[in-house]
């Protein structure tokens, strides 16, 4: 009798079968992970390049080489001049102006992305008219502008002790009564500057920026929207790598809640979409000498009121310097007086 054959679809096949459509299945389950982990991790990696060279940018800004120079913009006579910043770590270039027979001078310190000539203020008008009220001016560069000698932005960190160098140079010219005239950045520059040691008579401070979380996201989605968190504390995280800074050594923070012993005239738009007018409140109601004031400029948008309300600007920071003035020259009679 024989052995009767295997009817169809019994025996091993099917089973060899189906294993090989199990081990198919996990191969490419496999294959699908790893691409999603892999694109995972690329969409990361660029999102945090993408925060690092935002930091980058802001330590790196795109500054414009000078264009003219005092004597051919306004034919007034003026000198080179390079000085070392407060802790001697830069060399900063400028522009010193000379009024005759002067022992006032105001320091112009210019804003961040810009260089002394600042041409949207416009600078050279500035120079041009506190020299007809004979003070000598000084125009500089800060470090980030400095073409032959770069260094990173920092916020006003490094840049304070270069405005300070400022002062220290525009008093060995003699000078006895010291002002500085800050926009923006250069704003909030001579607020950190004031913090140090070297005397400041007054000062006049049009669209002040300080740098912190809110600020620097604020100018942020101005160009493009991403998330608050973790877009502000990714670029806290990269900026020391670009800057040399931490954030947390900016004193953003306290300069708004000091009372300085000088006058400070505060102007801001309300349409400031760079710097929100609060900061510059927020330094007024801190003030107590009473030549200290606050112009808030309606619908005015950033570091341009000058050339928008050119009269009134006029107007409201000549009587702010002759105020000051004044008040200097009292107060010089009076120590005057007690020495006799």
């Amino acid at each position: 009798m024989s052995t009767p054959l295997p009817l169809g679809g019994s025996g091993t096949i099917p089973t060899t079968v189906e294993n090989s459509e199990s081990s198919t299945a996990q191969s490419l389950g496999r294959l699908v992970l790893h691409l999603s982990l892999a694109a995972a991790s690329l969409l990361v990696a660029i999102f945090l390049a993408f925060h690092g060279y935002i930091a980058w940018s802001l330590s790196h800004p795109k500054v414009a080489a000078l264009s003219s120079n005092p004597k051919l913009a306004k034919n007034l006579d003026y000198s080179e001049v390079t000085f070392p910043s407060a802790d001697r770590r830069t060399l900063v270039d400028g522009w010193w102006i000379p009024a005759i027979g002067s022992h006032k001078t105001v320091v112009l310190s210019h804003g961040y992305g810009a260089n002394r000539e600042e041409a949207w203020v416009p600078m050279y008008d500035l120079a041009d008219l506190l020299h007809g009220l004979k003070y000598n001016v000084l125009m500089f560069d800060y470090g980030f502008a400095n073409n032959k000698r770069p260094v990173p932005a920092t916020g006003g960190r490094t840049e304070s002790k270069q405005l300070v160098g400022a002062l220290k140079f525009a008093r060995q010219q003699g000078s006895e009564q010291l002002i500085v005239w800050g926009f923006s950045m250069g704003a909030g520059t001579a607020l950190q500057a004031a913090l140090q040691s070297e005397p400041i008579d007054a000062m006049i401070l049009d669209s002040t920026f300080l740098p912190d979380d809110n600020t620097v996201y604020y100018n942020i989605s101005q160009q493009v929207k991403l998330p608050k968190y973790p877009s502000v504390s990714l670029i806290r995280w990269f900026f020391p790598m670009m800057s040399g800074t931490r954030m947390e050594q900016i004193p953003s923070a306290k300069v708004q809640h000091t009372s300085f012993d000088f006058p400070i005239l505060l102007i801001h738009g309300t349409a400031d979409n760079k710097a929100p007018a609060y900061l510059s409140e927020n330094v007024a109601k801190s003030q107590k000498n009473a030549l200290s004031n606050l112009w808030v400029v309606p619908d005015a948008i950033h570091e341009m009121i000058f050339r928008t309300h050119p009269e009134e600007y006029v107007q409201r920071t000549t009587a702010f310097l002759k105020h000051v003035d004044e008040d200097f020259t009292a107060k010089n009679l009076s120590t005057e007086w007690v020495q006799i």
